[in-house]
C-alpha cells in the first residue's frame, strides 16, 4: 500500500533528508514538496536537491499538495506547521509533525485538529530514541530512590529551541516514572551559588555548537555508581525514516492524536 507523501520545508536540511528517504522507499511516493513563497527553489525538481531525478516541482501551494498527498510531513517551525495543520484539517488529510518548540497554545491547536484528522506528533521520530524512552521508564522506576537525575543534550548551532523537545520528553518520561511533576522539579541550567542539589530535582543542560545532529544522555547518579542512557544521532536519516513509518501508520487511520510509541506498537 503506497503512501503519497508531501514534504514541508523541502529546501531545508531536514526537508532534503525527508525527500531522499521518500524517494528511496518503495512503499512511499513523493507527491508534493513545499517551501516558502519567497524560496529560490520554487519550481525546481525536488529530487535534484538530493541528486535523484524526480518530476515533482517544489511549490508553495499547500492546498494543491493536499489534493495529491495522503499525508504531510512537517519538520519546520511552529508558526509554519500550525498553518499547514489548518490546511490539513480543511482538506481532511493526515499529518506527521516533527517540529519542536511549540508553546501551550500550539500544542492545544494540534490536539484540537487531531479531533478531526489523524496526526502523529512526537518530539523525536527516530526509532532508537523511542526505544530509549521505554528504557528510561524502566530505569527510572528501578532507580527512583537514591539517584540524582540529570539530562544533557547537544545540538547544532542553528537549533532555535532549548532544551530540545527530545530532552523535555525524556524528562517527562522519568518524572512520570518516579511520580514527580516535571514542571515543579525541573531546573534548566545553573549559575552562581546554587546551594546543595535538592534530591527531587531533575536538571537539564544544553549544548549548542557546530553541526551536532543530536546527542541526548540521561544520567542517574547514585553513591558510588552512575547509570547513563545515551542516544547519539550522526545523521538526520533516522528522523526521516521514523517519519515515513509514521506516515504509513496513518494511512486509513481514524482521527486522533498519536505519537511514535503508537507507531511502533509500544503502548
Amino acid at each position: 500500500m503506497t503512501v503519497n507523501v508531501a514534504i514541508a520545508g523541502a529546501s531545508g536540511r531536514m526537508g532534503r533528508m525527508l525527500i531522499e528517504a521518500t524517494l528511496r522507499d518503495p512503499a512511499c511516493a513523493l507527491a508534493a514538496a513545499l517551501d516558502l513563497p519567497d524560496s529560490p527553489f520554487l519550481g525546481r525538481d525536488a529530487g535534484e536537491l538530493v541528486g535523484i531525478g524526480q518530476s515533482v516541482a517544489i511549490s508553495s501551494d499547500v492546498a494543491a499538495a493536499f489534493d495529491v498527498a495522503d499525508c504531510l510531513i512537517d519538520f519546520t517551525r511552529p508558526e509554519g506547521t500550525l498553518r499547514h495543520l489548518e490546511a490539513a484539517r480543511v482538506a481532511g488529510k493526515a499529518m506527521v509533525i516533527g517540529t519542536t518548540g511549540f508553546d501551550a497554545a500550539g500544542k492545544e491547536a494540534i490536539a484540537r485538529a487531531a479531533e478531526t484528522i489523524p496526526v502523529v506528533f512526537a518530539p523525536n521520530m527516530a526509532v532508537g530514541v523511542n526505544a530509549v524512552f521505554r528504557l528510561l521508564d524502566v530505569a527510572a522506576r528501578i532507580l527512583a530512590s537514591g539517584y540524582d537525575i540529570e539530562i544533557i543534550e547537544a545540538h547544532h548551532r542553528h537549533k532555535i529551541d532549548a532544551p530540545s523537545g527530545t530532552a523535555l520528553r525524556m524528562g517527562e518520561v522519568v518524572a512520570n516514572a518516579v511520580g514527580r511533576d516535571l514542571e515543579a522539579c525541573a531546573v534548566y541550567g545553573r549559575e552562581g551559588v546554587t546551594g546543595e542539589r535538592p534530591a527531587q530535582q531533575i536538571g537539564f543542560a544544553t549544548v549548542r555548537g557546530g553541526d551536532i545532529v543530536g546527542d541526548h544522555t540521561v544520567l542517574f547518579a547514585g553513591l558510588g555508581e552512575r547509570v547513563e542512557i545515551t542516544h547519539k544521532a550522526s545523521s538526520r536519516m533516522p528522523y526521516a525514516l521514523g517519519a515515513l513509518r509514521a506516515a504509513a501508520f496513518l494511512k486509513g487511520r481514524e482521527a486522533g492524536l498519536y505519537d511514535m510509541q503508537d507507531v511502533l506498537g509500544l503502548k
